[in-house]
């Protein structure tokens, strides 16, 4: 173990007697203070190997202060620590220059051995920092111990190329962390492209991925950009890998190992340059031993395995998932609402099999579609039990089998409207109904066709393309099991 001085910062007492005592226990020499003016005049003075501080400070906010750090020290390691356990504290420690955040409350045998590595690691060259300019957002919500474990997972990952496969079942938000990765990466000035395999019919997924020249087969009327191409220098994001034909995962593999690759129909090799980030919501290895799967391209893709847990692993983010979806709900024109605790006790019960996507799906109904601004476990209860919705507090009278949509539609909208009184609902309702009658719409012919988009489609009357784009915007998954499967 390297030995070394260490300066710690955090305003609570009991923390700086707990880390005093841990690392002088195993040999380093300790200073600890309360302030952040404390702190920076001994790293000016080029005291400490190593600087151990929280964010919070009564006198200054430690991401203020890391800048002037890395400037006048950047080979000094800087261990952040907070209790704003969000990804976006986690990407700021990274981007700020922090040799590593850690989530209060943290594990001491975690931290002794971060410590011990920052001070046996050789010093490397300081990385380049983010400007300050990008307001701050909040793409992924949760600040459960496994949600801590994900942000943390991204920051590191952030100033990488690495190839990324993220894991999870389906409405965890795997597309979500694509989109981080790239939207706060090194590569966030290029262009986000995402391909989804399940969705795409197998013969044309190559011409999708590499383009294809004109006249390569029949209906190629004009040469076409692929993916590849469209996201040169950004990000390309290949979700539901796990449908990949094998002829196409054949190409995918030659593209990885050589960084080129040719259109359907061409000759002429073309460079590549851009970041895969792959998803899946199957068992890869499964799929290897079934021969689906080509283990070689399993491992050039499964470089930075990510794991998303389902919703039911850290139900104690459901409150502020709540929230957070209330409030997008809120800034669309929706009224302000929000869940009484017994209510939101009865949501973190609930196993929710479509996850976070399951879960946005009712706020954005509960907001739409209530008009009262407190909604009571009994709404909540009903909903999640997949009971008759009740309007405005009253039960809803049951409707002859007979009806048709209209006139079912018609008696929904009487019912709405008159839970208002004298007043009308909010703005954008046509838009909302559209929604609401869409996706079962979408769903239940996609079920009756057993997944299969072209007959769907010419069920619907619609193009296979709108079809396709309906399908991604609804979040429809897309099942090609036998019916009553």
């Amino acid at each position: 173990m390297s030995h070394g001085s260490i300066l710690v910062a955090d305003d609570d007492a009991a923390i700086r007697t707990v880390l005093n005592q841990a690392l002088s226990r195993v040999g380093h020499d300790v200073r600890v203070t309360s302030n952040a003016a404390t702190l920076w005049r001994w790293v000016a003075a080029g005291e400490g190997d190593l600087v151990i501080t929280d964010v919070v400070m009564p006198d200054e906010n430690a991401f203020d202060m890391l800048p002037r750090i890395k400037k006048a020290r950047p080979q000094l390691p800087v261990i952040v620590m907070s209790a704003q356990n969000t990804f976006m504290t986690a990407i700021r420690a990274s981007e700020k220059g922090a040799y590593e955040y850690l989530p209060k409350p943290f594990d001491l045998t975690e931290l002794l051995g971060i410590v011990n590595r920052a001070l046996s690691e050789p010093k490397q060259p300081a990385a380049e920092q983010r400007s300050d300019d990008q307001p701050e957002s909040m793409p992924l919500v949760g600040r459960s111990a496994a949600m801590q474990d994900i942000y943390r997972m991204l920051a590191r990952m952030m100033q990488t190329d690495l190839t990324v496969m993220i894991s999870g079942e389906s409405g965890t938000g795997k597309e979500l962390v694509a989109r981080a990765l790239h939207e706060y990466g090194r590569r966030r000035n290029g262009p986000f492209v995402a391909i989804n395999m399940a969705a795409i019919p197998r013969d044309l997924i190559e011409s999708e991925l590499f383009g294809h020249e004109k006249g390569a087969f029949t209906g190629a009327q004009h040469r076409s950009t692929g993916r590849f191409e469209q996201a040169e220098g950004g990000t390309l994001f290949l979700d539901e890998i796990g449908d990949m034909p094998m002829e196409a995962q054949t190409r995918l593999l030659r593209v990885l190992q050589q960084g080129e690759y040719t259109t359907v129909g061409g000759r002429t090799p073309i460079k590549t340059d851009v970041r895969i980030v792959a998803a899946t919501n199957k068992d890869l290895r499964t799929l290897i031993n079934q021969g689906l799967f080509r283990e070689d391209l399993f491992y050039r893709l499964n470089v930075v395995p990510l794991r998303l847990p389902p919703l039911r692993e850290r139900a104690e983010d459901v409150p502020d998932l709540v929230r957070h979806f209330f409030a997008a709900a809120e800034k669309e024109g929706l009224q302000a609402k929000r869940v009484v605790p017994a209510g939101l006790d009865a949501m973190k019960r609930y196993s929710w099999p479509g996850n976070v996507r399951e879960l946005e799906n009712l706020v954005r109904r509960l907001a739409a579609l209530y008009p009262q601004e407190e909604i009571t476990a009994e709404i909540i209860d009903a909903e999640l039990s997949g009971a008759a919705r009740p309007e405005a507090g009253q039960t809803q009278a049951m409707l002859p089998d007979n009806i048709t949509i209209g006139q079912a539609v018609e008696h929904y909208l009487q019912r709405y409207f008159t839970s208002y009184g004298d007043e009308l609902p909010p703005a954008g309702l046509y838009q909302r109904i559209l929604a609401e009658v869409e996706y079962p719409l979408v769903l239940a012919s996609m079920t009756a066709t057993r997944g299969n988009q072209i007959r769907a489609a010419e069920l619907l009357g619609l193009n296979r393309n709108t079809l396709r784009k309906k399908i991604r915007e609804l979040g429809i998954n897309v099942y090609r099991t036998a019916r009553g499967g």
